[in-house]
């Protein structure tokens, strides 16, 4: 099903390297504002130290931003997630996630950047979208019984994960929940052995848009600029 939209090359290159270590540092911050600082009680900031150790984020920064987030220094941490809606160029349907501490310089900024699309109303495009949870996770056994284990979790759909994101020899899947389920089936995943990588919400594209190539470049073109914005945080977008 519709992945997440991802960005060709973006660990390629030092800048973009730089602005993902600050979105996942954020994550981590609002991920233990929300659950607290226990990784082992915390699905989704287990989530976020996963994937900021895997981007070689520093043991003390992801140290400090989970302290700050679970309001164990004196800063405040008053991230709040806002969301737009629209259209990419030809008319691809999009949804764009923000994780901003001043929703007021955020909202211009975002606005001038749909230019090149069209900005929508609240809930003008989510209807393309399936809103869910999506918890992502290796499992050591590469012959584990990822739907049983997904039967059990209360997990609705679950899919195989892509070769180039499962370690050489294990079983990787992708698990579909109800939003309200996305804790209670990363934690009993975890419990049954899954190395859980991600644990959140996302905007999942019921059906794609077919683009020719030079229309593809010019969507993409356009989501990149949108991702470069240091307050999105997410970007989904019903393309391949």
């Amino acid at each position: 099903m519709g992945a997440q939209w991802k960005q060709a090359g973006r660990e390629a290159n030092a800048q973009k390297k730089g602005q993902m270590v600050v979105k996942l540092v954020r994550e981590i911050m609002v991920a233990a504002k929300l659950g607290g600082a226990d990784p082992d009680t915390n699905a989704r900031l287990a989530a976020a130290v996963e994937k900021a150790r895997k981007a070689s984020v520093y043991r003390d920064t992801i140290e400090r931003a989970i302290k700050k987030g679970a309001g164990l220094t004196d800063e405040k941490v008053v991230f709040e997630t806002v969301v737009f809606e629209g259209f990419a160029p030809h008319k691809v349907p999009i949804v764009v996630e923000c994780l901003t501490d001043n929703r007021n310089r955020t909202a211009p900024e975002i606005r001038n950047l749909f230019k090149a699309g069209s900005l929508g109303q609240p809930g003008s495009v989510s209807f393309f979208f399936n809103h869910c949870g999506v918890v992502e996770a290796t499992h050591t056994d590469a012959n584990r019984d990822a739907e049983g284990d997904a039967i059990e979790a209360g997990a609705q759909e679950v899919e195989p994960l892509e070769a180039s994101e499962t370690p050489a020899g294990q079983k990787g899947a992708r698990f579909l929940t109800e939003l309200k389920d996305l804790d209670a089936v990363s934690k009993h995943l975890k419990a049954a052995g899954w190395n859980v990588t991600a644990s959140e919400m996302r905007y999942l594209a019921k059906s794609f848009v077919e683009l020719s190539a030079a229309a593809h470049k010019e969507v993409v073109d356009f989501l990149n600029a949108l991702d470069d914005h240091d307050d999105v945080h997410h970007v989904y977008a019903a393309m391949k």
